[in-house]
């Protein structure tokens, strides 16, 4: 009876799907455990074999906490919202939700691509999904419910007192009773001071304005990453070198008004948040430089012949009379109206040209040193004496105040610009105010120093310096201690087609939240996804956009009159607004009325186990604990973090092939003969180069125009590639389809093959040449239940071998999805087959076991072999075994016999033999007789367990 992989795998397939084998319940007596993938995001080019690594590695925790007896939860769905769909719309017309439906379902779209669907793709690796409650973020079922999070950011405030958010209902009766004189909240700046009476009296639109100033969610004028070609806002973490990450298009940084969130409420709460989490220390850190906290003070120095203040957070107070000049961001909004005239062209000049450069661009140039002086002078706030004012793009904008008191003997930046420009007008000597010398590096060491030239600091330390400065100023009023964050708001608006609507309408230019039981706003159709022509979001071309308040619905747009008829908000939420909360969607994904309900929160409380990639450290990871947190502060959400363990796998990289071309000719020479010509490298597919690197030159003259009439220079005849390892993509075209590997050699095989490369955090390359071993294993696997006529299970009692390798193998296996090791899981299955096959075993008080220890792994053949033991239904839930030291306690020893050290042969003695003993049954043994001849040993040395030595 042959292993037929393509029969089975289908069976089964069919089984758990007719079955629900893995759908969870919401109402079991069993422990919980949440174990959840990182939402994929459904491209047209589908699956290559490096996606499912993560998702085989979760499906094998799923499915052994299933044999553990836990009600597991273990959900897949779609992040299907996004820039990706639209740009593909925006080429080819196609409205992106059919798109979007296309390459999720599968199918043959309107370009007349087939498109193999990631539901087929996923199903066909046999993950125990639970596609009952699978979620797309497009769907407006779902979208309805990040709509109604939004409106609940919006309607709360953050107190600082109590320390979480709170409706703002609480913060009107604060302003109605007592004004704002003593709310601790987390506001804008300079909010002006207001009293009880003057709030009663404020008409409504100065009231809500006063209230965007406090909201969660708020609009606001702010830099922001325009990106033009794209046509929206990006996120920091979309940028790359300057670029959109996508596409690569250039960006510029730009004032818009934008929705923004206070996720910098949350900076100390996330921070103290990741003590609380097993996550990888390099993402903890991640996230630690990200948000970034700072101790020390904010200082305040007027600026010359100015009513303006230049503000300035500095972890160095004590470094005060150092100050040699002070650096704003190019976009800082005193610099228009500080700089002098003579100074204006140059001024103007360098901040456009700093524009075009993205934050993390010019954060991460030390190199390059760029600068102008303002002609302005601030006003030191103890000697008085004129600091000169500068610009440079090393100075953020949105980071701390976006201006640095610039003290060069401390800190290299400020040491290298100073040095840059010294000379020239506006920079004047470098204050060393360390008893350290200076003359080649700044000194930056925070001890090993006293200060001198400090006025009543001199002589101090760091630590005390640092404490006088700060008393100091707030006593003279021009400073006072402070921590500091370099995480910033968020952005929270796109100017794109395919994204959430965001539930809101506009009433004399100011937002007005859509009522619960109105959503979804549903994404309305439109001609073009393309912004209009006078530069609106791409929802200005929508003609039926305005929401009617008294028949709450959207309207026509001719209907809008300001008075019932308002228009509506134009764009859309960012790629993370619906993947920032999609955890708790699965939990209850049928809910009509909430986003889940109380019961279902209760029960599953967080995310036990969470895989996903390290790209998303600062973006995804950050805002969904930001989110959580919220929900838990207003009583939505059980736990105050999401993930409770979070595992970042590696990448599978693709092993390119590589022709060589004879540069300035359509020749290609084999790898071994390169070196006698000059070539130039390129790619070519993968699967036309067999396991040797040996090319199938036909079908290379078939794959591309570029090689019908070209010249391969052989070797004997056969053209060699050269191979590279690197990211898989289409670009390299060293891309391998999963389901290509499930057509020859089974989902099985895929599952074990990519689990055995390797640990599961490291990334390592694919090499399709080695799939073969595993493929193999799994028909030893198979013979041991089978031979050619059928069955060949017995009920005998197993021989303690055999129990040794069944039991070594229970103990290794449990240890290693513990340990979330599964390469060497593999790895010893192949020992354990190995082992039974010589020792014959077809028993079934092992075969029965192992069936069952192999299913996580290979859950299509374990699925099999255990109906074919005679068990009804399915091998999932099935109690996982049990180890039992005893199996592996060993009996007997295997001494080796030798004769004036030199071992001649073997014998097996039980271990509770005394010396005495195993003397007397080694002495009687022939093979002793034959080695002495008759003669009697001077001594003999027998050491009971270990060795046996005759001498003499």
């Amino acid at each position: 009876m042959k292993y037929h992989h393509e029969k089975i795998e289908a069976k089964w397939q069919q089984y758990w799907a007719e079955n629900q084998t893995f759908a969870a319940s919401n109402n079991s007596d069993k422990p919980k455990y949440f174990v959840l993938d990182m939402f994929p995001y459904p491209s047209g080019a589908g699956l290559h074999v490096g996606h499912p690594l993560g998702y085989i590695a979760s499906d094998i925790v799923a499915r052994y906490k299933r044999h553990q007896g836990f009600n597991v939860l273990h959900p897949q769905g779609y992040d299907s919202f996004g820039l990706p769909a639209e740009q593909y719309a925006i080429q080819t017309g196609q409205h992106p939700a059919d798109t979007t439906r296309m390459n999720i379902e599968g199918g043959v779209d309107k370009s007349g691509n087939t498109i193999q669907g990631y539901r087929n793709q996923l199903d066909r690796i046999g993950f125990s999904f639970d596609w009952s409650r699978e979620v797309r973020t497009s769907n407006p079922e779902y979208y309805k419910h990040t709509q109604w999070i939004f409106i609940q950011l919006f309607n709360s405030w953050y107190n600082k007192n109590s320390d979480k958010a709170e409706d703002i209902s609480t913060l009107v009766a604060i302003f109605a009773s007592e004004g704002n004189a003593n709310v601790n909240a987390v506001c804008d700046d300079n909010i002006a001071p207001f009293t009880a009476a003057e709030w009663n009296a404020f008409s409504s639109e100065q009231q809500q304005k006063i209230l965007l100033q406090y909201r969660l969610t708020y609009l606001a004028e702010t830099e922001v990453n325009w990106c033009a070609a794209l046509g929206t806002v990006l996120a920091n973490d979309e940028i790359v070198n300057g670029v959109s990450e996508r596409g690569g298009h250039p960006v510029v940084r730009k004032k818009m008004t934008q929705w923004s969130m206070r996720i910098s409420a949350y900076a100390e709460r996330l921070l103290q948040g990741l003590n609380q989490i097993d996550w990888s220390e390099s993402i903890k850190e991640s996230q630690r430089n990200w948000i970034g906290k700072s101790v020390g003070a904010m200082v305040s120095f007027n600026v010359n012949n100015h009513e303006a203040k230049i503000d300035v957070f500095t972890t160095r107070p004590d470094t005060i009379f150092g100050v040699t000049f002070m650096t704003l961001a190019p976009e800082h909004e005193l610099v228009a109206q500080i700089t002098t005239p003579d100074q204006k062209a140059a001024v103007e000049a360098y901040v456009e040209a700093t524009a075009k450069r993205s934050e993390r661009e010019r954060m991460a140039d030390v190199k390059t040193i760029s600068g102008v002086f303002t002609g302005a002078y601030a006003e030191h706030p103890f000697t008085k004496e004129p600091i000169p004012v500068w610009i440079g793009d090393y100075v953020l904008a949105g980071y701390g105040t976006g201006a640095v008191m610039a003290v060069p003997c401390g800190d290299e930046r400020d040491y290298a610009f100073a040095n840059f420009f010294k000379g020239t007008n506006g920079m004047p000597a470098i204050k060393n105010i360390f008893n350290q010398d200076i003359s080649e590096a700044a000194y930056g060491e925070k001890g090993g120093f006293e200060l001198v030239d400090s006025d009543f600091l001199n002589g101090l330390d760091y630590k005390s310096g640092t404490k006088k400065a700060i008393a100091a100023l707030e006593e003279i009023g021009a400073g006072k201690a402070k921590v500091n964050y370099r995480l910033r708001d968020a952005v929270f608006s796109r100017q794109r087609y395919w994204g959430e609507p965001f539930p809101v309408y506009y009433v004399n230019g100011l937002p007005q939240m859509i009522d619960k039981k109105h959503l979804p706003i549903v994404l309305p159709e439109v001609e073009k996804y393309l912004p209009t022509e006078d530069g609106q979001p791409p929802l200005g071309n929508a003609t039926v956009w305005a929401w009617d308040s008294e028949t709450n619905q959207v309207v026509s747009n001719e209907k809008i009159n300001d008075t019932s008829v308002f228009p509506l908000e134009l764009n859309t939420m960012p790629g993370w607004a619906g993947s920032s909360w999609y955890w708790m969607r699965y939990m209850d994904a049928h809910n009509t009325e909430d986003f889940a309900n109380e019961e279902a929160l209760k029960y599953w409380e967080s995310v036990d186990l969470y895989i996903g990639g390290s790209e998303h450290a600062t973006g995804h990871l950050l805002y969904s604990r930001f989110w959580n947190k919220f929900l838990k502060d207003r009583g939505y959400a059980p736990t105050e973090e999401p993930f409770k363990k979070l595992i970042n796998q590696g990448m599978i990289l693709g092993m390119s092939a590589i022709v060589y071309r004879v540069s300035g000719t359509n020749k290609y020479v084999s790898k071994n003969l390169k070196s006698e010509y000059e070539t130039e490298e390129i790619r070519i597919d993968v699967n036309l180069v067999n396991a040797s690197d040996e090319i199938d030159l036909e079908r290379l003259r078939n794959w591309i125009p570029e090689f019908k009439e070209a010249e391969f220079i052989t070797e004997n005849g056969k053209y060699f590639v050269g191979r590279e390892i690197e990211k898989m993509s289409k670009r390299w075209y060293n891309v391998v389809n999963p389901d290509d590997i499930c057509e020859e050699y089974g989902a099985d095989t895929l599952r074990l093959y990519e689990m055995f490369l390797g640990p599961l955090e490291q990334s390592k390359p694919w090499n399709t040449a080695g799939i073969t071993g595993v493929s193999g294993f799994l028909k030893k696997l198979w013979r041991l239940y089978f031979d050619d006529n059928g069955s060949v299970i017995v009920n005998d009692e197993p021989t303690a071998d055999m129990y040794k390798a069944l039991h070594k193998t229970i103990k290794k296996v449990t240890e290693d999805i513990e340990n979330f090791s599964f390469n060497t899981s593999v790895s010893q299955f192949m020992i354990c087959v190995n082992e039974l096959q010589q020792l014959k075993c077809n028993h079934r008080a092992i075969l029965e076991p192992l069936a069952i220890l192999v299913s996580p792994y290979a859950p299509h053949i374990a699925e099999e072999l255990w109906s074919t033991l005679g068990h009804e239904g399915s091998i999932a839930t099935v109690a996982f075994p049990k180890f039992e030291e005893k199996y592996l306690v060993e009996s007997e020893k295997e001494y080796p016999v030798s004769f004036n050290g030199k071992m001649r042969f073997t014998i097996k003695l039980p271990l509770d033999l005394t010396a005495a003993q195993i003397e007397e049954i080694v002495m009687a043994d022939e093979r002793t007789q034959n080695q002495l001849q008759g003669r009697t040993p001077n001594k003999v040395i027998i050491v009971p367990g270990k060795i046996i030595n005759l001498v003499g």
